[in-house]
């Protein structure tokens, strides 16, 4: 989709449609193009080609997701916005942009290509499902008793006289 809210449908080959000038479309027409990235506003991966586009899909998670990675806002250069989840992985952030799983996972999208001449912000909202917290936890205190029984009834205090 481009900022002058044109959609143009076509395909992109998967090793070679980010080139160092733009993005490379073919046309079902079956012509050749590279729009420029300030020109594109987000690539939609789709299942099937529709008029509406994701104009029409949720853009915002109605709770908080639950797939692992980062829950992010982009807010595009003309105050648009969309909610998604980028992979937990900063070496994946390329320098021509991201890829952006939307909120709406049965929607017709699947996958949002943002370049980043198309951002005016790009914010983290939550880190979700890392596993981190489960790897550094410390494990409990093993038992004190070496005999293999627990102290249910062990007191503490000795009683009263």
């Amino acid at each position: 989709m481009r900022f002058d809210r044109e959609a143009l449908t076509g395909f992109v080959h998967p090793q070679t449609w980010l080139a160092a000038d733009g993005v490379e479309l073919l046309t079902p027409a079956g012509s050749v193009s590279i729009l420029p990235y300030v020109d594109v506003k987000c690539v939609c991966f789709v299942r099937e080609w529709d008029v509406t586009g994701w104009r029409s899909e949720r853009r915002l998670f109605a709770s908080r997701p639950k797939t692992e990675g980062l829950w992010v806002r982009a807010m595009f250069r003309d105050s648009d916005f969309i909610e998604g989840l980028v992979p937990n992985d900063l070496l994946q952030l390329g320098p021509q942009g991201t890829l952006l799983t939307p909120p709406d996972a049965s929607s017709n999208t699947q996958q949002i290509f943002l370049p980043r001449q198309a951002l005016k912000e790009f914010r983290v909202m939550g880190v979700v499902g890392s596993g981190a917290a489960a790897r550094t936890r410390k494990p409990r205190a093993a038992a004190a008793k070496t005999d293999g029984q627990i102290g249910l009834f062990d007191s503490q205090t000795p009683p009263a006289p």
